[in-house]
């Protein structure tokens, strides 16, 4: 039991099988090395064991929140959902924004925990410390959109007042391997297959409903101060100040037009490095394509509609757009959010096209349907590439940007309607295993890569490498220090001190996934900030080297449950084409003309700082961080102290 400050010590473990709800409180020493919401709901999905099939009854699915969700903390409205992924076979944990997270601390709950497989669908409704689970057979089918304002009316709430919601679509009912979790406002838990997760046990929805019981810090002049340093730094930021600074102005599309001008902006399923470089190179002369019109400043002069905001939050990133789009002969009409920096590059410049209106069609459906945009625009770019090159003879096809196209491919992958969907369905490694097609793929882990080119940008390339969760870039955001200067400017090409930046933006973000606060307070924030704000949420007298040591220890269990999973130094890998050395490597072009990433050395330094042994956490290393749970790895660092440099 933990008396913390920000703790309701309050968790339902809902067995779906048998239809019944536990209550338990939670490990105060848990609480403490953990911290929460990412970090505790890893140890929850550790205690399951890491052999566990993803789709299976045994899997564990926890909804998290942290000790700073739902308080007056700046930008606190975060929830993290921990599984294991049944795209890559780690451990994974996917957040979202919005509301719901603030709504279940309010509710009275620190997490949800679901075990087991219901009969038939089912939906939780969570309220004044509760958890009842309903039928939901007739919702079987739905879209998240019908889904949502269905369930508005069965629960009788009103959502942005006392009302949110997490559903599924058909994607995660028919286990797409990257079917995601969406929130009531198109927010949503994208990476890992948590919505696959969710569909395999038969739960449709959580929905949560709650009036504003925000908590009090147990030291309130201490979270004062920490609070008040933390809206300073964020309103002085050239990122971060509201109404101002770049992410507040654009959202995170703002780097679309940065990313180009470096030639750092995948195209083509990343054969080049910017749509410039790939329309001097097949263009004849002309541009092909032009990241710019699905920039976020096209956005904000053209679509852009309004710009709702999460709880607690200034800077209002989300950029909700209005479209009317003709899409063979039928006119569409969209209104959604977000139309994000990622999901556009995926679905945009790196599938051959920059139809910015038909994108917010594609994201809309994504949504609907429930499935992760990065890794659904990744994979139908990989799929263009095959069918160009002869590896794909199925009845449906599709060409390079081919816009309208895609917008039925989106739907039949969500359906699993024909046998191409099928396979598209199941995910990059599947494609590339099934058809010879590993060069084709720019999956680390079975995930798909985000829009950062890793030949120019060494730190996202030993990210994606060593990421936990397969290929991401917000595990150790990098690209903050090397595009945007957050802490401070490093040279993106050189791959000298990569490792340790790496490492160090990981264990930072491993903290702020924890409290769950948003990642874009830390092109603002610091550890100062942090240690300020939790101490006094909490009550605890913790330090910076505490709260940086609980970073690392959530980094390092989350990599021990992979390597008790079967995953080494092998798995930390990057796509062929990226890689200096490597037989189908393709050199960037233009402003980063000839980089490729150097991957050997990229991760001996890393695993140096880790003391790592060929990405295996060795015994020494978890004694030092004192966890204490599992077999151990049974590797040992030797006498020498240093960790073995990694193979590639």
């Amino acid at each position: 039991m933990t008396d913390l400050g920000g703790f309701h010590d309050t968790v339902a473990r809902v067995d779906l099988s048998a239809g019944d709800v536990q209550y338990e409180g939670i490990d105060d020493e848990d609480a403490e090395k953990y911290i929460g919401a990412r970090g505790l709901g890893v140890k929850y999905v550790f205690d399951q064991g890491p052999e566990v099939d993803p789709l299976g009854e045994d899997n564990l699915l926890a909804f998290m929140n942290g000790p700073l969700t739902g308080t007056q903390t700046t930008m606190s409205g975060r929830i993290a959902i921990c599984t294991k992924s049944p795209l890559t076979g780690t451990v994974t944990d996917s957040h979202h924004g919005g509301w719901s997270g603030a709504r279940l601390k309010w509710a009275g709950f620190d997490g949800l925990l679901f075990e087991g497989k219901a009969d038939e669908p089912v939906y939780a409704v969570v309220e004044d410390g509760e958890v009842e689970l309903r039928d939901a057979s007739h919702l079987w089918g739905k879209g998240v959109h019908e889904t949502r304002d269905r369930l508005e009316e069965e629960v009788e709430g009103s959502y942005g007042k006392n009302l949110s919601m997490m559903a599924i679509g058909q994607a995660g009912e028919n286990e797409v391997k990257y079917a995601c979790i969406i929130n009531e406002d198109d927010r949503a838990s994208g990476r890992g297959g948590t919505g696959c997760v969710m569909g395999s046990k038969n739960l449709k929805a959580v929905v949560v409903r709650s009036s504003t019981k925000m908590p009090q810090p147990a030291d309130p002049e201490t979270f004062k101060k920490g609070h008040k340093q933390a809206m300073q730094v964020i309103q002085e930021s050239d990122v971060t100040a509201p109404n101002e600074g770049g992410l507040s102005l654009y959202g995170t599309n703002v780097l679309m037009n940065v990313t180009e001008e470096m030639d750092g902006l995948p195209t083509k399923n990343g054969r080049y490095s910017s749509t410039k470089s790939m329309s001097d190179a097949e263009g004849d002369g002309e541009r092909i394509i032009d990241s710019e019109k699905v920039s976020g400043e096209n956005v904000r002069e053209n679509i852009l509609v309004d710009e709702p905001t999460c709880h607690s939050c200034p800077v209002a990133c989300k950029k909700e757009v209005e479209v009317q789009a003709m899409h063979k002969g039928e006119e569409m009409n969209v209104r959604m959010e977000s139309y994000e920096y990622e999901s556009a590059w995926a679905l945009g410049p790196n599938s051959g096209h920059h139809d910015r209106d038909r994108i917010a069609v594609m994201l809309d459906l994504c949504n609907d349907l429930g499935m992760d945009t990065i890794d659904t625009g990744n994979t139908i770019a990989m799929t263009m590439e095959m069918i160009e090159e002869g590896k794909l003879d199925f009845e449906d096809s599709i060409d390079w940007g081919d816009a309208d196209e895609m917008i039925d491919l989106i739907e039949r992958i969500g359906h699993r309607e024909t046998d191409l969907a099928d396979h598209m369905a199941e995910g990059p490694d599947h494609l590339a295993e099934e058809f010879d097609a590993h060069e084709n793929s720019l999956a680390v882990k079975g995930q798909s890569m985000a829009a950062y080119d890793p030949r120019c940008m060494k730190g996202m390339a030993i990210g994606y490498a060593t990421s936990n969760r397969g290929a991401c870039h917000l595990r150790g955001y990098t690209p903050a220090a090397e595009i945007l200067g957050v802490p401070q400017k490093v040279d993106p090409y050189d791959p000298e001190g990569k490792g340790e930046l790496c490492a160090t933006f990981q264990d930072m973000h491993a903290i702020s996934d924890s409290f769950d606060i948003c990642k874009f307070n830390a092109f603002a924030e610091g550890i100062e900030e942090y240690v300020l704000q939790y101490s006094g949420m909490t009550g605890l007298d913790v330090s910076e080297e505490d709260l940086m040591t609980a970073g690392e220890r959530i980094y390092n269990l989350e990599r021990y449950y992979n390597n008790l999973a079967g995953f080494d130094g092998d798995d930390d890998d990057l796509p062929d084409r990226f890689v200096e050395g490597n037989e189908n490597a393709i050199p960037a072009q233009g402003a980063s003309e000839g980089e490729l990433a150097e991957l050997d050395q990229l991760k001996a330094e890393y695993y140096e700082v880790r003391d790592w042994v060929d990405g295996v956490v060795p015994d020494e290393k978890l004694d030092e961080l004192d966890i204490d749970v599992g077999p151990g790895t049974g590797v040992s660092m030797g006498d020498s102290g240093a960790a073995a440099p990694g193979d590639d």
